[in-house]
This record gives C-alpha cells, sequence and structure tokens, in this order.
C-alpha cells in the first residue's frame, strides 16, 4: 500500500437533505484532509438519481426497509457520536435552494465544507426548513458569506443548469444515492464506503468496474 499516495481529485455527490450525507460530511472532510484530496462537491437532484437507477422514496418503500433506515441512522449517529433527531419536522423538503447555494459559493472557488454543516445541522439538529430562504440566508451569513450575492448567484439560471448537469453526470457514473464518492470512474456509494474509497487511493490500484 503506498500510503503517501495523496493528492487524488475525487467527485463528491450529494444533497443536502440526505441523512446519510450529514452523518459522513465530517468523516467525508477527515478523509480529504487526511489524503490532501483534490474535492469537486457536485449537489445533486436526489429524486431524480432516483428514478434514474430504480431507487425508492422514503414514503413509497416497505415498512421493513424505514424501520432498518431508522436503526442505520442511531448506528451511524452513535458511531460517529453525532447529534441527530431521526425524525426532523421539515424532512422531507425542497433541498433545491440550498444544494444551489452550495454550488454557488464552489463557483466562487471556496470550499463549501463550513456551508453543508450549518446546512445539514438546520435538517438534523435544529429542526428548520431548509426550503426557506432565511434558513438559507441565515447559513450563509453564519459562516462568513455574502448572502445577498450567493442567493441571487443560486437563484440563477447558470447554477440552475450547473445543477442539472451534476444530476446527469451522477446518472451516467452509476451513482445511486447520496453521498456518493467518485474516484477515477468509480463509485463509492454511501458513507460507511468512505474507509474503500481511501484504501483505493492509497494502494493505487486501478479502478475497478462491473462485471459484464
Amino acid at each position: 500500500m503506498n500510503d503517501n499516495k495523496t493528492g487524488a481529485s475525487v467527485d463528491y455527490f450529494f444533497s443536502c437533505i440526505s441523512s446519510f450525507a450529514y452523518i459522513g460530511h465530517q468523516a467525508f472532510q477527515d478523509m480529504a484532509a487526511r489524503l490532501a484530496l483534490d474535492v469537486t462537491y457536485r449537489p445533486i437532484q436526489l429524486g431524480k438519481v432516483f428514478a434514474a437507477s430504480g431507487g425508492i422514496a422514503l414514503g413509497d418503500r416497505d415498512p421493513a426497509r424505514n424501520r432498518y433506515r431508522m436503526l442505520e441512522l442511531q448506528r451511524w449517529s452513535a458511531h460517529h457520536n453525532l447529534e441527530m433527531n431521526f425524525q426532523p419536522k421539515f424532512f422531507p423538503t425542497n433541498p433545491a435552494l440550498a444544494d444551489a447555494a452550495v454550488i454557488a459559493v464552489t463557483q466562487e472557488g471556496r470550499n463549501p465544507a463550513a456551508l453543508m454543516t450549518a446546512i445539514m445541522r438546520k435538517v438534523w439538529v435544529e429542526e428548520a426548513n431548509i426550503a426557506e430562504r432565511e434558513v438559507i440566508a441565515a447559513c450563509l451569513s453564519a459562516v462568513g458569506e455574502d448572502t445577498d450575492a450567493i442567493l441571487q448567484k443560486a437563484e440563477s439560471d447558470t447554477i440552475t443548469d450547473i445543477y442539472q448537469a451534476n444530476t446527469e453526470q451522477g446518472i451516467a457514473l452509476d451513482i445511486i444515492g447520496s453521498p456518493c464518492v467518485v474516484y477515477q470512474g468509480e463509485p463509492f456509494w454511501g458513507q460507511d464506503r468512505f474507509a474503500l474509497v481511501e484504501e483505493a487511493i492509497r494502494s493505487g490500484r486501478p479502478a475497478f468496474v462491473p462485471m459484464p
């Protein structure tokens, strides 16, 4: 294993509404720092990813699957010692403006990690509705962003087009949910796959491909 292999480039596909993106957020940031990763953050329209890949919305899933999801939320939040409301007041809700704000910050050349933390905590800890403009404004202000400028940019056609392009790119790369890391074309779905991402990067192995 080549422990000196750092500075790799990865694409990080997610939505700010995603429970497991919230759970894995700090773990991903820690890995990115440890490996000096060059991360391209790509917020996606999660509903379209589900539709393209055969995923099922929570409300349409068998109750056994939803019960198991609740177990996983409890297990993984405890594993990361993470504060989390498992049945938040404003979930599901429309994450489009939140995701667009993250894109707008990245388009300004800044790391959106702090903004992502603020937004996801609004859902999973603070019982706020991230579909509301004032909630996103508060998050932007809290992390030192120019609230009006970023919101104006987030609501532009340019950012909408990037959001759509991220989604289409993710679907083309066979991502099936959030979060998903893509390294050298190989998708790793789920915050519980981050260790495998790190192994792939450190080892220098070629990307695995689906069997025919």
